[in-house]
């Protein structure tokens, strides 16, 4: 793709980015919740809508909240193992980001790759594993480490120059981290983050194409 050929490092976020899963995690977060009421099942799928690139960890002690239910660790581990349980399948099965697979494949001439995600690490690396495209990537970083410093940690190890370095993403806090380390962004146009297309100016592109 000649917009991101100029560029040393690029950090990739994933759903939204390089697999169409946004919309799995919303349901199964509405499915998660639903037992507590249309309402409250409501309230969750919007807000994780609206906080894409926000780890689920993050999530989970607000959503309890708002279905009274106390916010403990071994209830934490419940809510978040039933909704890996719910995802990961499907997230696997889920469309590719058109030209995705042959943007990762197509020669960089010394590119680095790097994945910066709010999904749990574990999680994230045994779903590349099993899409292949593991080995696309020279370091991945998951949940608990925020976006934010998982770039300003990579930035650093690699040493790679500020001005060499763009974030693709669909979120404002993919945004947001890119913003925090003085790096370019690319926002990754969806039906999901049409506000965010309307005030952000930046460069944005439907796919990989």
């Amino acid at each position: 793709m000649k917009l991101l050929k100029e560029f040393q490092a690029i950090f990739l976020d994933f759903d939204g980015v390089i697999k169409d899963s946004v919309e799995i995690k919303s349901n199964a977060f509405e499915q998660l919740f639903l037992p507590f009421g249309d309402i409250v099942a409501n309230r969750v799928r919007m807000h994780h809508e609206d906080h894409t690139g926000m780890s689920r960890f993050d999530k989970l002690p607000i959503y309890l909240q708002w279905a009274g239910l106390p916010i403990s660790t071994s209830l934490m581990d419940e809510f978040s193992n039933n909704f890996s349980l719910l995802v990961k399948r499907n997230v696997i099965n889920s469309p590719w980001v058109d030209g995705l697979l042959n943007f990762l494949n197509y020669p960089h001439d010394g590119q680095l790759f790097f994945l910066v995600t709010a999904t749990p690490q574990l999680e994230i690396e045994e779903i590349l594993f099993e899409l292949d495209i593991y080995d696309h990537f020279e370091q991945i970083i998951g949940s608990p480490t925020v976006k934010g410093e998982s770039i300003k940690m990579l930035l650093d190890k690699y040493k790679v120059d500020i001005k060499r370095a763009v974030m693709v993403g669909d979120s404002k806090s993919d945004y947001e981290a890119a913003i925090l380390n003085n790096i370019q962004f690319v926002l990754r146009k969806t039906e999901l983050n049409k506000s965010l297309q309307s005030w952000l100016n930046c460069q944005m592109i439907d796919n990989f194409l």
